[in-house]
């Protein structure tokens, strides 16, 4: 049951599932449906909101009114939760977008969804990207709300500090005493192969700045997987960035050292969200703060220089 127009239903729709096919089945309607919805709302507001692919985006326009459209689905299920009995068909199983770092994802932000879905019933759809570009989905409408390293907050958003988290660069032992064994400076590191999580991640690079203030160009391995940095690093595939909290067990067990004990990167996250007066949206935002007091560093340490 929806209390949105069905038109920007069937949009929302669309660009949650990705195609008017899986809209259609999400809405109990024919695709045929969707369509006329859609080329009705385009026709209304004399703008082409969807670009028609699988899977489907948004436009430019598509995304402005998605920022809207929301927060008021976020309102709209407190609204009907508070008139209809809990029998599966009401709105805590729609789920609820948002945007997370993988290293967040893999130590503290699981534990956040989990205490959220045991007290309410929520179902979450979770995106994942780099701390610093998850504020793009935010930005484009596709996620209510997201976990950033980017202080200031999105036009028509709120934004809360959660805390720091710290990262050490680290190696198996025997590729630190191979490339390192004379200390971590320019010319090691342009030697050095090294480990990153994908194209848009800067951290490692930051690093390498911070150490050398040059830019340099050393071998690279690509391998989008938090926890599987740590085992890359310990199978000698190269030396990375990894937060505390992944490289503990390693560090005890000895397959990984930090090669750089005497620095260390610290990275603020917070937390953004559409600033509109949602119980759901002070329930996730009071989870998350209480997971990340109990994995991150409470300082708010300045930015890194990129």
């Amino acid at each position: 049951m929806d209390l949105i127009h069905p038109q920007l239903a069937a949009f929302a729709a669309i660009l949650q599932e990705g195609s008017f096919e899986a809209a259609a089945r999400r809405l109990s309607v024919t695709p045929s449906a969707i369509s006329q919805r859609i080329k009705a709302l385009e026709d209304r507001l004399g703008q082409v909101l969807v670009v028609r692919r699988v899977p489907c985006r948004p436009t430019p326009a598509g995304e402005r009114l998605l920022q809207r459209v929301r927060p008021m689905q976020a309102l709209e299920a407190e609204a009907l939760a508070d008139f209809l009995p809990e029998d599966g068909t009401t709105p805590s199983a729609r789920s609820i977008a948002l945007a997370v770092n993988d290293d967040s994802l893999e130590t503290w932000f699981v534990a956040a969804l989990s205490r959220l879905h045991r007290q309410y019933g929520y179902l979450f759809d979770v995106r994942v990207d780099d701390q610093d570009h998850t504020l793009d989905l935010l930005r484009d409408g596709s996620v209510l709300g997201a976990v950033t390293s980017e202080a200031s907050p999105l036009q028509g958003c709120d934004v809360h500090a959660l805390g720091t988290m710290r990262y050490r660069a680290i190696a198996s032992p025997e590729f630190a005493a191979r490339h390192f064994a004379a200390g971590v400076d320019a010319a090691a590191l342009s030697r050095a192969p090294m480990i990153v999580f994908n194209r848009k991640d800067a951290l490692q690079w930051r690093y390498v700045r911070r150490v050398t203030r040059a830019r340099l160009a050393p071998p690279v391995h690509y391998l989008p997987s938090a926890t599987g940095f740590v085992e890359a690093a310990a199978r000698g595939l190269g030396w990375c960035l990894a937060p505390e909290s992944l490289i503990a067990p390693a560090l005890q067990a000895g397959t990984i050292a930090i090669v750089d004990p005497e620095r260390r990167l610290d990275v603020p996250l917070y937390w953004q969200h559409a600033a509109v007066r949602s119980s759901t949206l002070q329930r996730i935002g009071h989870a998350l703060r209480e997971a990340a007091a109990e994995a991150l560093h409470p300082e708010r340490a300045l930015r890194i220089p990129g």
